[in-house]
């Protein structure tokens, strides 16, 4: 009899279902997930166009001599930096001389003017000559100096210093980005070649090409970021701040410019570049991360987190991507989702 109570306690403590016990997030778990909140945003459109990376126009000067001769020294090479009034090159002139000639000769006149002056009004006091003398002293003086300063001012232009050799100096602080001179090379003084270009890289252009059915995508202002072949990795951030409303006939394509900071020098002239711009909508959406979405069987979720033992997986509808941002539908305003680890999570709910 008491062996029949025990067998049939057994049996119904056997019966008695056990409680399920629900998913929490382990402490190591818990430290290891990122979360981020759904916002609503404006809608953003992303469109990607090509060009090349230029040196701001600008601030980019063609060098020419201002006199023929031999050509003594080259003190630069392509790609070198340069700072304002550097010495570039010098040359060896006979142009320079007749300068030099002429200074001289001005300054000959003007003493040759004042003593004249000088005799004159000295003649006029004793009764020795009339006023007109001394008005005619006075006009050449006025010539003498007039000569001067123009002979002055060539010489200023041409840098003239002493003997015949001149000095091709960099007129701005930049980069040497052509080069049409070398030593030895005999320069004509009817030359129409710049020898130099110089280029300050502070600030440089991205010139993108627009096709003709791509013109009305863009606008004035649009955020813009650059890429480049020599630094994938890194964005270069600008603004559309001139459209050419010019289509080269040959590529039927439009240029528009950005403007970017190159104060650290990575972007370099003629290089290639991808530009992306992006223009504003004036609808809005929900937004979440895109790292924080799970593309399985060709449906989205997301892992929404509401705390260590609240954890849900939920299926969302994508309207559209830009860049790390993800438009979306299903969930609400300030919901929190994981961005990290959640594909852990998902399975773990799942299974």
């Amino acid at each position: 009899m008491v062996a029949l109570l025990i067998l049939s306690c057994s049996k119904k403590e056997e019966a008695k279902p056990q409680a399920k016990k629900g998913f929490e997030l382990s402490n190591t778990m818990l430290k290891s997930i990122s979360l981020a909140k759904v916002e609503k945003k404006n809608i953003e459109d992303d469109y990607n166009f090509y060009g090349k990376i230029s040196a701001d126009k600008n601030s980019y000067i063609d060098v020419y001599p201002l006199v023929g001769g031999n050509v003594l020294s080259v003190n630069v090479e392509l790609g070198d930096h340069v700072t304002k009034g550097q010495v570039l090159a010098t040359i060896r002139s006979t142009e320079l001389a007749e300068v030099q000639k002429d200074v001289s000769d001005a300054k000959t006149d003007l003493v040759v003017a004042q003593n004249n002056l000088r005799v004159a009004r000295e003649m006029y006091e004793g009764k020795l000559n009339t006023e007109r003398d001394v008005l005619e002293a006075k006009s050449q003086l006025q010539k003498a100096q007039d000569q001067m300063q123009r002979a002055g001012a060539v010489s200023t232009v041409y840098n003239v210093k002493k003997g015949n050799i001149y000095s091709v100096v960099a007129p701005i602080s930049g980069y040497i980005v052509q080069k049409n001179i070398n030593k030895d090379m005999q320069l004509r003084s009817d030359r129409s070649d710049n020898i130099f270009d110089v280029a300050n890289t502070t600030n440089v252009w991205a010139i993108m090409n627009v096709n003709e059915s791509d013109i009305e995508k863009i606008s004035l202002g649009m955020k813009a970021q650059v890429s480049t072949l020599s630094y994938p990795d890194k964005v270069f951030d600008g603004k559309i701040d001139k459209i050419f409303k010019i289509i080269d006939p040959q590529t039927n394509a439009m240029q528009a410019r950005v403007v970017l900071n190159n104060a650290n020098g990575l972007l370099i002239p003629e290089s290639k570049a991808t530009i992306k711009v992006s223009s504003s909508e004036n609808k809005t959406a929900l937004t979440v991360p895109s790292n924080a979405v799970i593309f399985d069987d060709n449906r989205s979720f997301v892992v929404i987190y509401k705390s260590r033992t609240d954890v849900k997986v939920k299926e969302i509808k994508v309207l559209k991507q830009v860049r790390d941002i993800i438009y979306i539908e299903g969930l609400s305003e300030g919901e929190e989702v994981i961005t990290h680890n959640q594909l852990l999570i998902y399975r773990s709910l799942n299974n």
